[in-house]
C-alpha cells in the first residue's frame, strides 16, 4: 500500500530547457498518452458500470432479485452518479487529473469484485450505489484533460475520438462479459469485469498526465499559437470559481442539459434494458440478445469518432445541425427495435446499427461537447457536471420507471407487456430533439 501511495505522490518529470523541436515532440508523445490513458481507462470504467445490464436476466432466473428490485439498484446507482458527475465536475477543474480518475477506476473494480460473493439485496443496493459514486470520477477528468493538452481547433475531433471509449466498454461487456456469464454464471460476470477495470487502472495510473505545466511544458494555448504567455497571465487573473459560475448562469447549458436527459433514457432504455427486452419479449437467448444490442455499441464507436470531426470540418465547429439529424435517427431507431415485429433478426440489427450511430454522436454532442463548446476551458469540469447531473437523473428516473413498469406488465407465465415503456422510451428520445432546437444559435460566452 505504501508503494501505491508513493506511486502516485511521485512528481511529473521535468521539460524544461528543450529547444521547439523538443518541446513540440514532447507534447506529441505526451498528448498521445493522455488520450489513449483516458480512452482506454474510460472505456474499462464502462465495463465495471454496465456489468449488471448483462446480468440481469440470469438475476431474475435464480431468484436474487426481483424486477422491481433491478430498476431500484439501476436507479441508486444512477442517483448517486448524477450527483457525482456534478461536484466531481467542479472538483476535477482544481485536481490532478490522473490520481483522480485512476482512484475511482479502482474502488468500482473492487466493488465489482465484491458484488460477485453477494446475494442480499439490500447489500447489492448499497454496493451498487457507491459504485455509481466511483463511476462518477470517470468522465470529468478526462474532459479536463482533453482540454489542458488540446487546443480549441482540433478539440471536438479528439472529444469525438475520446467518446468512442463508452463504446468500447459497451461492446466489450455486451460480448466477454455475456460469454463470462454464459460459461461460468452471473458472480464471475462481475468478477471478470473486475479484472479488467484493474487493469485500466494499472493503465490510468502509469500513462496519465494531469497538464502540460506540470510536465515541464507550457500551456496549450501557448504552445498551439492560440494565446500568448501575456494573454494566459492575464485569463490566469481570474479565478476558477468565476467561470465555474458562468457555467451555472448560462440557460443555454441548461437546456442542453435538460436534452441530454431526454436522450439520456432512450440511451439506458436500450443498455439498461435491451438485452432483457429481446429475451423476454423476442425470444432471443442470453447470448443472442447480447451480440444484437453490442451492435450498437460497435457502430457507436463509428458515430462517435467521425461526429467531432464531421462537426469541425464541414460546420465550422456549430453541432446543431448534425445533433438535429442524429436525435432524429434516434426516434426512428428506437420505434423499429421496439415495435417490429418478433422473429425479424434483421430488422433488430438494422435497428441497432442506426441507434448505435445516432446515440454514439448524442453523447458527443449532448453529453458534454456542446456545453463544453460554450464554457470557458477553465471551467469544462463544470460544464460536463451541469450536463452529467441532469443526464443521469434522467437515467435514474428511467430505469426506475422502467422496472416498474416492467415487472407491472407481466402476467401468469412470464409474459410481458412492454407497450407502456416503450412510448416512454421513444417520448423521451423525441423531447431530447425539441430541446436541441431551442439552442439552436448558442454562442462561447467571455
Amino acid at each position: 500500500m505504501n508503494r501505491l501511495l508513493n506511486f502516485f505522490a511521485v512528481s511529473e518529470p521535468s521539460g524544461a530547457r528543450l529547444s521547439p523541436e523538443q518541446t513540440a515532440a514532447r507534447y506529441r508523445r505526451l498528448r498521445w498518452q493522455v488520450f489513449l490513458s483516458a480512452t482506454l481507462g474510460y472505456g474499462l470504467f464502462y465495463v465495471c458500470r454496465l456489468s449488471l445490464n448483462v446480468i440481469k436476466k440470469p438475476l431474475v432466473d435464480a431468484g436474487v432479485v426481483s424486477e422491481t428490485e433491478l430498476g431500484i439498484i439501476g436507479s441508486g446507482l444512477f442517483i448517486t452518479y448524477a450527483i457525482g458527475k456534478f461536484t466531481n465536475g467542479f472538483l476535477a477543474d482544481r485536481s490532478n487529473i490522473r490520481r483522480f480518475l485512476a482512484a475511482g477506476l479502482l474502488v468500482s473494480a473492487l466493488i465489482n469484485l465484491a458484488l460477485g460473493f453477494v446475494t442480499s439485496f439490500g447489500v447489492f443496493l448499497a454496493l451498487w450505489a457507491v459504485n455509481g459514486w466511483a463511476q462518477s470520477m470517470g468522465a470529468a477528468p478526462c474532459v479536463v484533460a482533453l482540454s489542458r493538452w488540446f487546443s480549441d481547433r482540433d478539440r471536438g475531433s479528439f472529444y469525438g475520438f475520446w467518446s468512442s471509449s463508452h463504446n468500447i466498454g459497451e461492446a466489450i461487456t455486451f460480448i466477454v462479459t455475456a460469454v463470462i456469464v454464459s460459461a461460468a454464471g452471473w458472480q464471475w460476470g462481475f468478477r471478470g469485469a473486475a479484472v479488467m477495470g484493474l487493469v485500466g487502472f494499472v493503465i490510468v495510473a502509469v500513462f496519465m498526465r494531469d497538464t502540460p505545466e506540470s510536465c515541464g511544458l507550457p500551456p496549450v494555448g501557448v504552445y498551439s499559437g492560440e494565446t500568448t504567455a501575456t494573454e494566459e497571465a492575464c485569463e490566469d487573473s481570474k479565478s476558477v470559481a468565476e467561470y465555474q459560475k458562468q457555467v451555472l448562469r448560462n440557460p443555454a447549458i441548461w437546456m442542453l442539459a435538460l436534452g441530454s436527459s431526454f436522450m439520456y433514457i432512450s440511451r439506458y432504455a436500450v443498455n439498461s434494458w435491451g438485452i432483457f427486452f429481446l429475451e423476454a419479449g423476442k425470444g432471443y437467448s442470453n447470448i443472442e440478445a447480447s451480440s444484437v444490442v453490442s451492435i450498437s455499441s460497435i457502430c457507436g464507436i463509428i458515430g462517435t469518432v467521425s461526429c467531432g470531426w464531421v462537426s469541425d470540418r464541414f460546420f465550422n465547429g456549430k453541432r446543431n445541425m448534425p445533433a438535429l439529424v442524429f436525435g432524429i435517427m434516434n426516434v426512428i431507431s428506437l420505434s423499429l427495435f421496439l415495435f417490429g415485429p418478433a422473429g425479424k433478426p434483421w430488422l433488430d440489427i438494422t435497428a441497432m446499427v442506426l441507434f448505435g450511430l445516432a446515440i454514439g454522436a448524442l453523447i458527443c454532442y449532448l453529453g458534454g461537447l456542446m456545453a463544453v463548446d460554450i464554457a470557458s476551458k477553465k471551467a469544462s469540469g463544470a460544464a460536463l457536471g451541469v450536463v452529467g447531473i441532469a443526464s443521469y437523473i434522467g437515467a435514474a428516473v428511467q430505469d426506475l420507471v422502467s422496472g416498474i413498469a416492467i415487472g407491472g406488465g407481466k402476467t401468469a407465465g412470464a409474459v410481458y407487456d412492454f407497450t407502456g415503456v416503450s412510448i416512454f422510451w421513444i417520448s423521451a428520445a423525441v423531447l431530447s430533439v425539441l430541446c436541441v432546437l431551442t439552442v439552436w444559435n448558442a454562442k462561447a460566452k467571455d
